[in-house]
């Protein structure tokens, strides 16, 4: 949430160009491609790749569909895992997708079972480590806990991995103005410990529409940046 002034250039989240240019390129097809339950069974990298991951129940879905202005393109669900693959979006002709979004599996679900736990993760890391295309990640932090223990291993990842990330706050409507500001604030302390998180925060509402366009524009920014 960071401020400019009329010295800074705008970012991306900022620019009226950049949010057109996201408003434009999601009223565009969006197209489920597949599922990938394996990295070996990954599509072809023919474009950018924008992933989000966070853990269960973080709304992931939710802000997908609502990024994409498709109620059901990614499937919602009350129970913890159910996103279990990598599931692949296109944004564009599906013949040349201009990028893909990458809904990850959820983290931080105890009531899967360890061995499936652990089989979630390894694909996970490969899929960060390896992915030439990947141009940032998402995580996802539900605004009404903060960065928790379970968002740790994977932030630390993608310092290690040097892969782009930037943190969303979610459900920002479940909380009033005074506790939305402490939010945002606590996270952002937490995003500057980190050395491949982007600096600037996302903070959104699905049910509202909050932040959605912001979220757009950086998309659209990475999209058209050099691939």
């Amino acid at each position: 949430m960071t401020e400019t002034t009329a010295d800074q250039p705008l970012s991306a989240q900022n620019d009226p160009e950049m949010i057109e240019a996201g408003r434009r390129l999601f009223a565009g097809p969006v197209t489920f491609l597949l599922s990938a339950p394996k990295v070996e069974f990954l599509p072809q990298a023919i474009c950018p790749e924008i992933a989000f991951a966070g853990r269960s129940n973080v709304g992931k879905s939710s802000l997908i569909n609502a990024i994409t202005n498709r109620n059901g393109l990614a499937r919602t669900s009350n129970t913890p895992g159910r996103t279990q693959e990598l599931n692949f979006f296109d944004v564009g002709d599906p013949a040349g997708p201009q990028l893909r979004l990458v809904d990850m599996p959820g983290y931080g679900y105890a009531e899967a079972p360890k061995p499936m736990v652990e089989a979630w993760q390894r694909q996970i890391r490969t899929y960060l480590r390896g992915r030439s295309v990947l141009k940032r990640v998402f995580v996802l932090i539900d605004s009404r806990h903060g960065v928790k223990d379970a968002d740790l291993p994977i932030m630390k990842l993608l310092d290690e991995a040097a892969v782009s990330y930037q943190l969303i706050l979610t459900k920002l409507d479940k909380l009033n103005q005074y506790e939305a500001a402490k939010a945002i604030e606590s996270v952002e302390a937490v995003a500057r410990k980190h050395t491949a998180c982007h600096p600037e925060l996302l903070a959104t509402s699905s049910a509202k529409g909050r932040g959605i366009d912001e979220v757009r524009a950086v998309i659209a920014s990475l999209a058209l940046s050099e691939f």
